[in-house]
């Protein structure tokens, strides 16, 4: 069955291989089978700073960067958030709807609240502004891992929310996409998530520069020893077998955790058949990138936000009419 999928993007520097193989992966295999809109949501990526300069470019990089990886405006709707002004219209009418203690039990808020002396009211409202940007498509699917899950749930009670106000089953029921993805640690400190905040050491850009990825990968944390069955793998080299299962064969794999299991020194062969691998998944993505001109990226955006805005109108012009705001609720008077 077909769904409308929404999913949305932080501009927050390049795409590394755990968002790949986490998340981005999965959008572009959706594509085959659903409505699918791709956003990039520069309104969250100023929650906790402004950087009017780097944002724009940032954005456009991204962009490049999800058309590269497989995202096709062909068959995909992509743009950027601020270029539709609904979700921000849509998020108000939804901080109506939603209750206090809700924002006050989101656990990503009170981790986030804490690394920092000073705390923005949008950094708590946030969670309404994804609410938004999700309904404001009415999609019925979101695909999320399971750490978003709670995210997804308030979506879920802002639409019912709303609905049991205006007597009405506008909002769709929004239902979690638990698609397959693979959670990627860093390859300094294996036992966190890859994450660019960490620092450039522990993630590895989709399009660097293989000399720089390979000095990355030749340096990733494995272990001083290892145990006879897979089970007992140090995290950086369960890391490292995680990576393998995703781009070599079954049988490269099988052959490397014989070698494992024996007892046989092999993590720089490890790591250079991985890094092979990757280079045979990761190459076609950095030559698709490097050919797209930014004038290109940007018609694609500038299209991606018309053919948003087109729902995005419609769905504001019948939640004013429910909610009774508006010129045409006083036309109607």
């Amino acid at each position: 069955m077909s769904h409308r999928v929404f999913s949305g993007i932080q501009p927050s520097a390049q795409i590394h291989i755990g968002n790949y193989f986490g998340a981005i992966q999965n959008w572009v295999r959706l594509q085959d089978d659903h409505d699918c809109i791709y956003c990039i949501v520069d309104y969250h990526a100023i929650t906790q700073a402004i950087e009017p300069v780097e944002l724009p470019r940032r954005s456009l990089d991204l962009a490049g960067d999800l058309i590269a990886c497989g995202i096709d405006p062909e068959r995909s709707i992509l743009f950027v958030q601020s270029h539709v002004p609904e979700h921000t219209e849509l998020a108000w009418v939804f901080n109506c709807v939603v209750s206090y203690g809700d924002l006050t039990r989101m656990t990503q808020f009170k981790e986030k609240s804490e690394q920092s002396d000073y705390i923005s009211g949008a950094l708590f409202t946030y969670p309404v502004l994804q609410a938004a940007d999700i309904l404001l498509y009415r999609a019925s699917r979101v695909p999320v891992g399971e750490d978003q899950v709670q995210h997804l749930e308030l979506t879920r009670r802002v639409g019912r929310r709303f609905n049991n106000l205006v007597g009405s089953d506008y909002f769709p029921e929004v239902e979690p996409f638990l698609t397959p993805g693979s959670r990627i640690m860093s390859l300094a400190d294996p036992t966190k998530k890859m994450s660019k905040s960490l620092g450039p050491a522990h993630y590895l850009g989709i399009t660097e520069d293989p000399k720089a990825a390979w000095k990355k990968l030749r340096s990733a944390v494995t272990d001083v020893g290892g145990g006879p069955e897979e089970g007992d793998m140090s995290p950086g080299v369960e890391n490292l077998f995680g990576l393998l299962r995703l781009t070599a064969p079954e049988e490269v794999v099988e052959e490397y955790l014989e070698r494992y299991r024996s007892g046989e020194p092999m993590y720089g062969d490890l790591k250079k058949g991985l890094r092979d691998h990757l280079e045979e998944t990761l190459g076609p993505i950095r030559e698709r990138r490097a050919a797209l001109q930014d004038d290109e990226i940007r018609e694609i955006l500038k299209d991606g936000a018309a053919r948003a805005g087109a729902i995005a109108s419609q769905t504001m012009a019948e939640v004013r009419d429910l909610v009774g705001v508006g010129a045409a609720a006083l036309d109607r008077l």
